[in-house]
């Protein structure tokens, strides 16, 4: 992210609703459902209320991300990608760290 965030806004390609891309990116969304429905199931929680309370979070921050996105996302345009990339990076870092002490 922080590399893309540096390239000019032209080299910018990507087509969100080709076949390839959405298909990469359902099979990374699954793998992300695999592991919270293992882990709802290790727990042995019942189904609906985690479901439901998880639809109506992820929409609410879905539609809240468009909405800020495309009022103020022209604002700050690669400033965010980059600040994503670092963000991402912090966790990674967090995450080793809690492992490896």
């Amino acid at each position: 992210m922080i590399f893309e965030s540096s390239k000019m806004k032209e080299d910018k390609t990507l087509d969100p609703l080709n076949v390839y891309t959405l298909l990469i990116l359902s099979v990374a969304t699954s793998i992300d459902a695999l592991a919270v429905g293992l882990s709802l199931s290790a727990l042995n929680v019942a189904i609906i209320a985690p479901a439901v309370l998880i639809g109506i979070i992820t929409f609410l921050f879905s539609f809240a991300g468009v909405y800020i996105g495309k009022r103020v996302g022209h604002l700050f345009e690669s400033k965010i990608e980059l600040a994503g990339g670092l963000i991402l990076i912090g966790i990674g870092i967090k995450i080793l760290t809690e492992h490896l002490a």
